[in-house]
C-alpha cells in the first residue's frame, strides 16, 4: 500500500483535531479515572479517541483500528491496520508539563508505513511515510525536513529517556557506558522525535511499552534516517496477533550507535 501526501496530511488533520479536544480538557479540567492496571485515564483520552476513530473511519473506511482506548469490531487478522494512542503521556498531561502526544500510525505487514505524532501543548507536529520523508511543523511555521545527526565518538553520547519510567536498569546501563554522555528526560513519544530532529543520539527503553506507544514515532525516526531495534538487533515489529507489549529496545539516530551501545 503506497501512502500519498494527501493521505498523510489527512492523518495530520485528524491528530490536530484530537489535540484540540485534549487542550480543551487541559485548559479547563476534566474527569480522571483509574484503569485496572492502575494507570490513569482522563476525559481527554476518551474525547481524543472518539475524534480519531471518527476521522479514520471516514477517511479509511474498513481499515481496522487498534487504539489504547478502543478497537474496531471484527476479525483481527488484518495485514494493514491503524495503531492509535489518543493521549500518549497521560502522566505528563496530569503533571501539566506539556510533553504528551497524539500518536497515529498505519501498519502494513508489521511495519509502520505512515506515522503522525502531535504534541498539542507544544504545538509541534511530526509526520512521515516511506518515500515522503520525515517532517516537523510548528504553529504557523513551514514544514522542516527531519534528519538524524551522525554519531561522533569524540563527542558525549546524548541519551534521551523517560520522565516517568526507567528505574535501576536504565541507571545501570548509563553507569556502564564507556564514553562521556549526557542524559535528558522527555515525555511520551517525543523521545523518538528528538532523535529524529538531531537533538539526541539514543533512547534506551528497558521498561514496558505498548505497540501504540511507539509505532507512529518509530515511523518518523526511521524516515529521518534512524532505527528502532529490540535487544537482539531486530527492528521493532507490530501486529494484531503479536503481544501488545513491545520488547525492550533501543531507538537511535546514527545506526553506528547500535553497534557501539545498543547491543
Amino acid at each position: 500500500m503506497a501512502f500519498t501526501q494527501g493521505q498523510l496530511q489527512g492523518l495530520c488533520n485528524i491528530a490536530q483535531a484530537a489535540g484540540q479536544e485534549i487542550m480543551a480538557v487541559y485548559d479547563h479540567g476534566g474527569a480522571v479515572w483509574q484503569k485496572d492496571d492502575a494507570s490513569p485515564l482522563t476525559e481527554a483520552d476518551l474525547r481524543a479517541d472518539a475524534v480519531i476513530r471518527k476521522g479514520l473511519e471516514a477517511a479509511f473506511a474498513g481499515t481496522f483500528i487498534l487504539s489504547e482506548e478502543s478497537r474496531s469490531v471484527g476479525v483481527e487478522q488484518a495485514d494493514v491496520f491503524f495503531l492509535v494512542d489518543p493521549l500518549d503521556g497521560t502522566k505528563e498531561f496530569l503533571k501539566r508539563n506539556g510533553e504528551f502526544t497524539v500518536n497515529i500510525a498505519l501498519v502494513q505487514q508489521g511495519v509502520p508505513i505512515a506515522g503522525v505524532v502531535f504534541a498539542p501543548a507544544l504545538e509541534e507536529l511530526f509526520y512521515a511515510a516511506p518515500g515522503l520523508g520525515a517532517w516537523m511543523q510548528t504553529a504557523g511555521g513551514a514544514p522542516q525536513a527531519l534528519h538524524v545527526a551522525p554519531w561522533l565518538p569524540t563527542e558525549p553520547l546524548r541519551v534521551v529517556g523517560s520522565r516517568s519510567h526507567g528505574g535501576d536498569k536504565l541507571a545501570t546501563w548509563l553507569d556502564g557506558l564507556s564514553c562521556q554522555h549526557s542524559f535528558v528526560a522527555a515525555g511520551s513519544s517525543l523521545k523518538f522525535c528528538r532523535i529524529a530532529q538531531g537533538q539526541a543520539d539514543i533512547y534506551p527503553r528497558f521498561g514496558p511499552t505498548s505497540q501504540w506507544d511507539t509505532a507512529a514515532a518509530q515511523c518518523v525516526l526511521v524516515a529521518a534516517g534512524g532505527a528502532v531495534h529490540d535487544l537482539t538487533g531486530r527492528p521493532l515489529q507490530y501486529g494484531l496477533q503479536r503481544p501488545l507489549l513491545n520488547p525492550e529496545f533501543f531507538a537511535v539516530g546514527d545506526k553506528a550507535a547500535l553497534l557501539g551501545f545498543g547491543q
